[in-house]
Order: C-alpha cells, then sequence, then structure tokens
C-alpha cells in the first residue's frame, strides 16, 4: 500500500497528541525530523477537522473528541492488524454465529470472511456489514441506532437492544486500550457500552488488539479482562502488560 506522506505523519502527530495530552511545537518537529512551520500546518489542519486544539506553541486534544477517525488508524499498524486477523481465523471452528465490534483490525478479520460458508455475522460497524454483505454465503445483521462517524458503528438503545435478541458463539471485539487493571476500554462511553451488549450475548470472547492499545486506559471500561477469553496481539506488545494480563485468567496469543 502507497502511503502518502503526510497523512502518514499527520496520523503519528495525532496518535502522540492524544497519547501524551499535550504536546509542543519544537518537541514534534524533532520527532519527525520537520520544520516548525511545517508541524504548525499540521497542527491548523487537525484543528479544522476538530481533532486537537492549538495552544500557545504546541497542541492539545480538542474538546470534541471521542476518538481516532477511522482514516486516520487504518493505515496504522497495517501489517501487524492482518497478522492479528489471520490468526483470529482459527477461532471460526464450530462457530455459526460470530458477532463483530468495528474497529480496524475488525475490520482486517471481517474482509477474510466474504467466502465462509454457512456463517451468519452480527455487528453493530457498518463497514463490516458492507464488506460482509457481498459474500455469497453469510447472513449478516446489522444493528441500527446514532451512528459514530469515526468509528462506522451504531451506537444507543437501539443498537444495545438489538445486540441483546441473539445468541453468539464468538465475539471478536476491537478496543481502544487493554490494560490489566482497567481491563477493555473505549474513547467513547456509548460504544463501550454496545460492546459490552455484544460480549455479554457471546460464550467465546476475543479480543483483537495490537501492541498500541496493550498497557493503554481510555475513558470508559467495555469489560474487565477475567471477562475476555483471548486476547490476541502482536510481537511488540510489553512482556510485563502481558504478564499480568494472563494473571487475570485471559490467554493471550501474540502472532
Amino acid at each position: 500500500m502507497c502511503v502518502n506522506p503526510r497523512r502518514h505523519r499527520l496520523n503519528q502527530i495525532l496518535s502522540t497528541v492524544v497519547d501524551r495530552g499535550q504536546i509542543d511545537v519544537p518537541s514534534l518537529a524533532g520527532e519527525f525530523g520537520v520544520s516548525q512551520a511545517t508541524i504548525r500546518r499540521d497542527l491548523a489542519t487537525l484543528q479544522d477537522q476538530r481533532l486537537v486544539a492549538r495552544t500557545h506553541g504546541g497542541a492539545t486534544v480538542h474538546a470534541a473528541f471521542n476518538d481516532m477517525p477511522l482514516s486516520y488508524k487504518t493505515t496504522q499498524d497495517l501489517a501487524e492488524k492482518q497478522r492479528i486477523a489471520r490468526f483470529a481465523l482459527r477461532f471460526l471452528d464450530g462457530a455459526r454465529v460470530i458477532g463483530t465490534t468495528g474497529g480496524t483490525t475488525v475490520s482486517q478479520f471481517a474482509r477474510l470472511l466474504r467466502d465462509r460458508d454457512g456463517l451468519t455475522v452480527i455487528t453493530n460497524a457498518l463497514n463490516v456489514a458492507v464488506e460482509l454483505a457481498a459474500g455469497p454465503s453469510l447472513r449478516v445483521f446489522v444493528a441500527g441506532g446514532e451512528v459514530r462517524g469515526s468509528s462506522q458503528e451504531s451506537i444507543g438503545h437501539s443498537a444495545e437492544a438489538f445486540l441483546a435478541e441473539y445468541n453468539i458463539d464468538v465475539a471478536f471485539l476491537g478496543v481502544d486500550g487493554v490494560d490489566a487493571g482497567s481491563g477493555c476500554t473505549n474513547y467513547d462511553p456509548a460504544g463501550a457500552r454496545v460492546n459490552a451488549a455484544l460480549l455479554r450475548r457471546a460464550r467465546t470472547r476475543v479480543v483483537l488488539a495490537d501492541a498500541t492499545k496493550v498497557g493503554r486506559v481510555t475513558l470508559a471500561q467495555v469489560c474487565p479482562i477475567r471477562d475476555v477469553d483471548l486476547l490476541i496481539t502482536d510481537d511488540r506488545a510489553p512482556a510485563d502488560e502481558l504478564a499480568l494480563i494472563r494473571g487475570q485468567g485471559c490467554q493471550v496469543i501474540c502472532v
């Protein structure tokens, strides 16, 4: 995949601001090897998109920010997300009904399901539903409700009530953070509640999260780690954090 250098830099700048809360222009210029004028233009672009707020000499997270847009997350750590997605296919054996949330890693996983026979997919992610609707032998059920532009997921009471009607063999969840103490978390509380509703209906619960999510804690809890059967991540994840997660009874596989 050919990645636009400026788009890639905007992705990384936004990730840096989100992770640190606030950062100054000289530090960003040094980290990314560009001029301070270039960083100021990049921050102005992100501010126009209501993702960051300019401060005197730097930037902080915008007050309206509740998640990184899907367009920013899609190309980040793509090779690792694809490895996780391919490995997750092993856990389809015997499953007739699966559930998925949205998220870039889960979206990579969904692309691998289109040619599966006899599989029913329950999801609150519109992009996943559209991807799978073309599958010749798949049944796809998608939750309605308010759609979050950042993740293309349906949220709200309608989505939660819809998911509560189904019995799911395996749920595949994408989350914004995975931490031994704080559990699985999302930036958006409404999205976290919908993901939790999906999780409650599943017999087996699998979290797909690249290493950048491991050890991260975001605003709203989806579930404690003890409610997750398996975490599939990549081999960059910190070993000490993974040991703590395993200590909560969650199986961990690094690919």
